[in-house]
């Protein structure tokens, strides 16, 4: 059966599926403590960290959308939600009249700043402080591999599953 494809292994299984629930636990708690520490979403967060980090705090949405991984539309309902409350607004873009530019508030830059801090020491006592040396580095070793497996074309993923 030359076609037919390798399934995982039980150990194999067994390791996938302690790295989802592990990620997705300390996904869960991450976005426990900023929401109590800071009252910001982990999609605040995004948005927010990313607007910080634009040239005139000022980005297309449809850059934004892919700058956090977002679809426009998921990323259109959130912004609403941000834009009411004064954390950002939405501008006509001057270069395009088809596209809009999100800008970061001052009040969306405060609270920003505010976050970042707990967040950080949330990010040491959760993920970092848990790993030696050796084993953060195997992290990130690991997190870049699995980059460049997802990024390659899907076409390619498919021929060598295949083989």
């Amino acid at each position: 059966m030359a076609g037919a494809r390798k399934l995982p292994t039980r150990d194999e299984l067994s390791t996938w599926r302690e790295f989802i629930e592990t990620t997705e636990r300390l996904r869960n708690m991450l976005t426990a403590r900023l929401q109590h520490d800071t009252g910001l979403s982990p999609g605040d967060y995004a948005v927010l960290l990313a607007l910080s980090e634009a040239p005139g705090s000022r980005v297309r949405s449809s850059e934004l959308a892919s700058l956090i991984g977002w679809e426009r539309s998921r990323l259109s309902h959130h912004l609403g939600r941000m834009e009411r409350r004064r954390l950002i607004r939405r501008e006509e873009c001057a270069s395009d009249s088809r596209g809009a530019e999100v800008v970061l508030q001052p009040t969306g830059a405060d609270a920003f700043h505010a976050a970042t801090a707990p967040h950080l020491r949330a990010i040491r006592e959760l993920f970092i402080d848990a790993l030696t040396p050796e084993q953060l580095a195997a992290a990130g070793e690991i997190a870049a591999a699995l980059q460049t497996h997802l990024s390659r074309p899907a076409s390619n993923a498919t021929e060598r599953s295949r083989t």
